[in-house]
């Protein structure tokens, strides 16, 4: 080979290097887990019980990663009963297949048999989490995901000298999924924890718990990245350190411009992530979390622990007997601390993480969020009035059908939905009022899904009610998208006034949205990710009463913006699905459809 043509061939290899090296660093690293689900004993509050965790850990193991990234779980079913896996914030662009909810995007991964996720980050960065997104599993079914800057990039603040991985969850001596089925058979409400956890722990002011509590280590003088998960089944949280103040940098995965606060609340589903400078005398101090209360006064039947773990300095010192307690904790009923905080929460808004609010909106939305009832003859059942309790999104009560939507929307297969959610509830009425049409309290049952054109630009806002005096917050949560939310607020929505307040600059990003009790709020969001996609509210006493709903994405016009082909081993629906709130009605087409399945 002449030298002109050498050189030539090691100018072309360098070019095929530097091309790959780019690739590479778009397309980002690939990472593999295994997950096994098993049946685990473990002792909290004096009780002894066996829950199903992955890892034998609770919570389950931690997926890092940087932007990105992507990711292949390979998850082992050796549980009794089965189950679904979801990553919760993390878009899946184009992958539904792997987003997880049962009956929605997949069947459960039956006892004795594995399937592998592919989990696609893209937007991502900060904390999200996964869990079980199956019957009330994911109460001890869940871990943090963490997701850092892609290589090359920087945190949009100083690096910390150390980041700690914050997981509140809930404990429940029953075994829930057993009384939670009972109780919907009955209409019933379902029990509440027995105590909140941080990090699989309840901590030193519970029962048998002194000295049990997880500890975060410090050095004093350094900053702390805390990345906070709500892993809790129907309950938003308070959250401080005693006499120290966190700095909010972060939200379900996305940055905000940083507010230095005393306490946080955060809803279940939400993520967060916060600065903590280690500035004191060195010491122990409590974290704790308790319960923020936004049902009546009078219903005072609610878990009131105060779940504990402690922050401790490094270095010699006597400690004290116990840790200080957080004084800026605030109480069970402080709607107005709730309120004070999230209205800080703004988007950062800068050139590298900008903002872009859609202004030329083709849908808008009203969903009235509400709580309902399902009629039983002579008031025989063990719920309101005698009846089973409900819930619903614009007096639709969601019934799942025994394959999952997915399949059935892939397959072009009829009979097991209908495309006709409604855009506004179909009677309007004083939501928030003392007294409500009778009609507005029993909801409809149905699979209704509503169809969205790509790259629709959509703006829903959601209505809170106080029907069968029962209001409460409702957060939220969208799957495989992110949205703005442009504005929130107490009482009836005015659309003529409302809409003069919306913050379009700087709204915060989020998956997973508050609404509050007696309120409203409004989203908008692109749907640019076409596929299956679930809505519902993440206290799982309302999902599992019927207070979702979804949402599909039709294809774009090229490949690139269309659903991809299903994985050659999603699991089976081998067990047809019973709505436990009332028998699904099912036809002799469609159990013949299932056994071709």
């Amino acid at each position: 080979m002449g030298l002109r043509k050498m050189s030539q061939f090691l100018e072309f290899l360098e070019f095929v290097i530097v091309i790959g090296t780019l690739l590479s660093m778009v397309e980002g690293h690939v990472h593999h887990y295994e997950f096994v689900l098993k049946e685990t004993n473990f002792t909290r509050l004096c009780t002894t019980k066996s829950l199903l965790v992955v890892n034998r850990s609770l919570p389950g193991p931690e997926i890092r990663v940087h932007k990105g990234d992507t990711v292949f779980v390979n998850v082992y079913n050796q549980g009794n009963y089965g189950v679904t896996l979801h990553w919760h914030g993390v878009k899946q662009p184009r992958n539904p297949w792997s987003d997880g909810p049962e009956y929605i995007t997949q069947c459960p991964i039956q006892p004795g048999k594995n399937f592998t996720y592919e989990v696609i980050f893209s937007k991502e960065e900060g904390t999200l989490w996964w869990h079980a997104h199956s019957d009330w599993t994911r109460n001890s079914v869940h871990g943090a995901i963490v997701i850092l800057p892609a290589p090359g990039t920087a945190f949009p603040f100083p690096q910390p000298d150390g980041d700690e991985v914050i997981v509140f969850g809930s404990w429940y001596d029953s075994d829930i999924n057993t009384v939670v089925e009972a109780d919907l058979q009955t209409g019933a409400d379902t029990p509440y924890s027995d105590s909140y956890l941080i990090n699989g722990q309840a901590g030193d002011l519970c029962n048998c718990s002194k000295g049990s509590s997880h500890r975060t280590l410090v050095d004093q003088g350094k900053t702390y990245l805390l990345r906070i998960v709500n892993a809790v089944m129907n309950a938003d949280l308070f959250f401080a350190v005693a006499e120290h103040n966190v700095t909010v940098v972060g939200m379900d995965g996305n940055y905000l411009k940083p507010f230095t606060t005393p306490y946080i609340t955060i809803s279940p589903g939400q993520t967060m992530d916060v600065l903590l400078l280690a500035n004191q005398s060195i010491g122990r101090y409590y974290m704790a979390t308790r319960q923020y209360y936004s049902v009546r006064a009078d219903v005072i039947l609610y878990d009131k622990s105060n779940a504990t773990a402690i922050l401790e300095y490094r270095g010699n010192y006597t400690s004290q007997a116990d840790p200080v307690f957080p004084s800026t904790l605030p109480s069970y009923m402080d709607f107005r601390a709730t309120d004070k905080f999230l209205y800080q929460l703004k988007s950062l808004a800068s050139p590298e993480h900008p903002v872009d609010v859609p202004l030329n909106i083709s849908t808008r939305m009203f969903i009235v969020v509400s709580m309902n009832q399902i009629l039983c003859p002579n008031e025989t059942c063990m719920g309101i009035n005698g009846n089973k309790l409900a819930s619903s999104l614009n007096n639709i009560s969601l019934v799942n059908p025994p394959i999952d939507v997915l399949l059935a929307y892939y397959r072009n297969m009829s009979g097991f939905y209908t495309k006709d959610f409604p855009d506004h509830p179909t009677s309007y009425y004083n939501y928030t009022a003392d007294e409500f049409p009778f009609n507005v309290t029993v909801p409809l049952q149905g699979t209704k899904v509503k169809m969205l054109n790509y790259n629709e630009t959509v703006e829903i806002t959601f209505q809170g009610t106080d029907v069968l005096n029962t209001s409460a917050t409702h957060p939220m949560h969208m799957h495989g998208y992110s949205f703005y939310v442009i504005g929130s607020g107490y009482g009836n929505f005015d659309p003529e006034n409302e809409p003069k307040g919306y913050n379009l600059i700087d709204p915060p990003e989020m998956n997973t949205v508050t609404i509050p009790k007696n309120g409203w709020a409004t989203i908008r969001f692109v749907a640019s990710n076409p596929g299956v996609w679930y809505w519902h509210c993440h206290f799982d006493r309302h999902l599992s009463w019927g207070m979702s709903t979804i949402f599909i994405v039709k294809n774009g016009d090229s490949p690139e913006t269309s659903l991809r082909e299903p994985p050659a081993n999603m699991p089976r629906c081998e067990v047809p699905f019973t709505d436990r709130i009332q028998t699904f009605k099912d036809s002799k087409w469609r159990r013949k459809q299932i056994g071709n399945i």
